[in-house]
């Protein structure tokens, strides 16, 4: 057997659990996904997924609040018979406040 060497990780029991459940499901022990990630970590010369926010930004909150609003009927919003229509609408000089 080849020698091993042990990583002491600290982590929520629940996470623990549920994490262990998914492997199980797929085959592996949580220690095999350690060291599968591990593995991944070396071949990509750093994590292996993308590390980014996920949390909307401001903009992006006002913008779904806003087609939210639109879809129960509480803002207004235009509508056109088609695109050639919607464009002439966008590109004149005459705009609503």
């Amino acid at each position: 057997m080849a020698r091993t060497a042990v990583i002491n990780v600290r982590t929520e029991p629940e996470l623990k659990a549920q994490a262990e459940e998914i492997y199980r499901g797929l085959g592996v022990s949580l220690s095999d996904a350690i060291n599968m990630f591990i593995c991944k970590s070396i071949d990509f010369r750093g994590l292996p997924f993308e590390l980014r926010h996920e949390i909307p930004n401001a903009e992006t909150i006002a913008a779904m609040k806003e087609a939210e609003d639109i879809a129960k009927g509480a803002i207004q919003s235009k509508s056109y018979a088609s695109f050639t229509e919607m464009l002439n609408d966008a590109l004149s000089d005459d705009t609503e406040v």
